[in-house]
């Protein structure tokens, strides 16, 4: 057993909830394990500024804030924190291929992600209604003592521990985003990817079952 009790296959407990901010156009509420995300949709919309105008697809835009509190360390990150701009742009880059912007041309869609304690934005894009090929599942998966384990709780990162972080498409198995934190052996990567797709189809599940039972309440309260 891990740390947290967890056997190497075991993901941590996740808890979701769509349409938590009457607000946004879409928003969703996640948490798995210790790490909670809160996450808002707005749009498609009119483009800030001339600039920001793509004439053949709507233009993505994602912000990512972390509340003071959520990293162990205290430690205020600003958005324009480097760590920041990778999240924001790996999250950019992995619904840049899932959404169908080319229906929302000269428009603009704003994903906003706060992390309260260290794949929210999906479940927020499905809230608003923006039109899909497919829901976008993420899962990390490491190596500890040479064997491959599921999503990786906050002391095990900590760790040094060797991380891929994969991207998957459920449906069609297609990965959209492979990201490695710290070096991982070639003997091992096989396994470990195989490990993070496998957590990602659980995930999915979890979230496709969320999102059909909110469809079913909606309609429920139509009659």
């Amino acid at each position: 057993l891990r740390n947290d009790g967890r056997r190497v296959q075991e993901l941590r407990k996740i808890n979701c909830k769509p349409s938590v901010l009457s607000q946004a156009d879409g928003s969703a509420y996640i948490e798995q394990g210790n790490t909670k995300c809160l996450a808002a949709v707005y749009g498609p919309r009119e483009a800030r500024t001339k600039a920001q105008v793509l004439h053949n697809r709507a233009n993505i835009n994602v912000e990512i804030s972390l509340a003071p509190f959520c990293m162990s360390e205290r430690k205020k990150r600003s958005k324009s924190d480097k760590r920041i701009l990778e999240i924001a742009s790996a999250v950019k880059q992995t619904f840049e291929t899932i959404i169908k912007t080319e229906l929302f041309a000269r428009s603009q869609i704003d994903i906003y992600l706060q992390i309260l304690q260290f794949d929210g934005a999906t479940l927020a894009l499905i809230d608003a209604g923006i039109p899909m090929v497919d829901y976008v599942c993420a899962c990390s998966a490491g190596c500890i003592d040479d064997e491959p384990v599921l999503d990786l709780n906050y002391v095990e990162e900590s760790h040094d521990t060797p991380e891929l972080t994969v991207a998957l498409l459920p449906k069609t198995g297609k990965i959209t985003l492979l990201q490695m934190e710290s070096r991982l052996h070639v003997d091992k990567f096989q396994s470990v990817m195989e490990m993070a797709t496998v957590g990602c189809k659980k995930i999915y599940n979890i979230l496709d079952d969320v999102v059909r039972e909110n469809v079913k309440n909606l309609l429920e309260k139509k009659k």
